[in-house]
């Protein structure tokens, strides 16, 4: 007694905690005892359900931090509640449909309605496990002796999976939750005689509350493991599926394969046999020609005696006639030379004839000159006249010197091509016969 004196001296809020806490067992162990004997949904005006929200209410402000805020300082449950949705994507439906209630005002309102949903979805020990396990994000809204940052708060969430056998419906719209008050009503928890002579019915009740609750841990299991073998059931399907596909085109193609193998061994034996029949062949042509080389054998060494003696003498004649063509070389190097002189010649003769081209070009400007003076005077007609004759004169005479000149390249050019074609010609004509006579000799 004198310890726990001093431990309520020296941590009150260990107190407080220990107080929420039994308050916290009596209240949902109440609501669970009296929901099973009500037989039926509870409502919202359900009187241990309205006591449950209160403690509750009073658990989560535990050791709640102040916020300052525009006009005053703000301390309210919802900001701890609204972090859940963060943690456990499932509750991601129940905070929005908390923000979309048209009659909730302040924070309060929306953190006890959540309370509500929460209960109505018998995920309420979920979320809140989800919560107390995150102490770092739970230290930005409780200090560190609050409630849900000690042992007490992980008792109080276990003790809230018992809650999952009651049934509620609870009307959360059309409910003032905003101007509530909560106080804990302990005339409710306060034991009497009837209480007492009832130990036997609450053992019974509570086996069959640990039953119901091992048969809804059972069946949550249950479904999801039926809900990952649906989905592998569906992995299974496709797969199936695909691999039935690749089976018929695989049939397909080994079809294919063996009409393919079948045309190419329908091939083979055609091929040898042709090469069968085209062996024996060549076997029998082979037989004959080794007959008649053994028989020409002896007449082909006559022969090549004779041949040896005729090479060298055409070796010889070859050595001659090579000899000549060497002299016969050197004559088309000298008239190839000539023709170059002769070209020479001609382009020196076509360079005096363009000369002559000018000249005339020249007199002929002077022509035209003189023309258009003599229209200017009558006198100096007259001598131009003799003057134009005298031109045209010799005009006459330098065209007919270029066309005599002319006429000179042109036999000039003559004679040096026929000179070349005889010379081509008898070299060919010359080179022909020596082929002849090699050739003649060869044979």
């Amino acid at each position: 007694m004198f310890f726990s004196v001093v431990l309520a001296v020296k941590d009150p809020t260990a107190v407080e905690r220990a107080n929420l806490l039994n308050m916290a067992k009596l209240s949902i162990k109440g609501l669970i005892e009296s929901a099973l004997s009500f037989g039926r949904t509870l409502d919202s005006d359900y009187p241990p359900l309205q006591q449950f929200f209160v403690v509750m209410e009073h658990c989560l402000k535990h050791g709640l931090k102040v916020r300052k805020s525009f006009l005053s300082y703000n301390k309210t449950i919802w900001g701890p509640l609204e972090l859940v949705e963060k943690l456990y994507p499932e509750a991601e439906e129940i905070a929005a449909s908390v923000r979309d209630l048209p009659g909730l005002k302040t924070p309060l309102g929306r953190a006890r309605a959540w309370l509500r949903l929460a209960l109505m979805q018998k995920k309420m020990a979920d979320y809140l496990r989800c919560l107390i396990i995150q102490r770092d994000l739970l230290s930005e809204f409780y200090e560190y002796h609050a409630l849900m940052m000690e042992e007490e708060g992980a008792v109080i969430v276990g003790l809230l999976v018992g809650l999952n056998v009651i049934d509620a419906n609870l009307c959360v719209k059309g409910e003032d939750l905003d101007s509530q008050v909560g106080v804990i009503d302990f005339s409710v928890y306060l034991k009497s005689d009837d209480d007492i002579g009832g130990k036997e019915r609450n053992v019974q009740i509570a086996a069959i509350l640990d039953q119901k609750n091992y048969v809804e841990e059972l069946n949550r299991q249950l479904n999801s493991t039926v809900s990952s073998l649906h989905a592998r059931v569906d992995s299974l399907e496709k797969s199936n599926t695909k691999l039935i596909e690749e089976l018929a085109i695989a049939k397909n193609n080994i079809i294919k394969l063996q009409e393919e193998n079948h045309q190419l061994r329908s091939e083979n034996t055609l091929i040898l046999m042709k090469t069968q029949h085209h062996l024996e062949a060549a076997k029998v042509d082979v037989e004959a020609e080794l007959q008649t080389y053994k028989h020409s054998r002896q007449g082909l060494d006559e022969m090549y005696s004779e041949a040896r003696r005729q090479l060298r003498e055409e070796a010889q004649l070859r050595q001659d006639m090579e000899n000549e063509l060497v002299v016969q070389v050197s004559m088309k190097h000298e008239i190839e030379l000539a023709m170059k002189l002769l070209e020479k010649d001609i382009h020196e003769k076509q360079d005096t004839l363009i000369g002559l081209r000018q000249q005339l070009d020249e007199v002929k400007a002077i022509n035209v000159e003189m023309y258009q003076k003599l229209q200017v005077s009558e006198d100096a007609m007259k001598e131009k006249n003799e003057i134009i004759s005298r031109l045209e004169d010799k005009t006459n005479q330098i065209n007919a010197t270029m066309k005599q000149l002319e006429q000179s390249d042109k036999d000039l050019l003559t004679q040096t091509r026929t000179i070349a074609m005889s010379f081509v010609k008898c070299a060919s004509n010359e080179a022909q016969h020596q082929y002849k006579l090699v050739k003649d000799i060869s044979f």
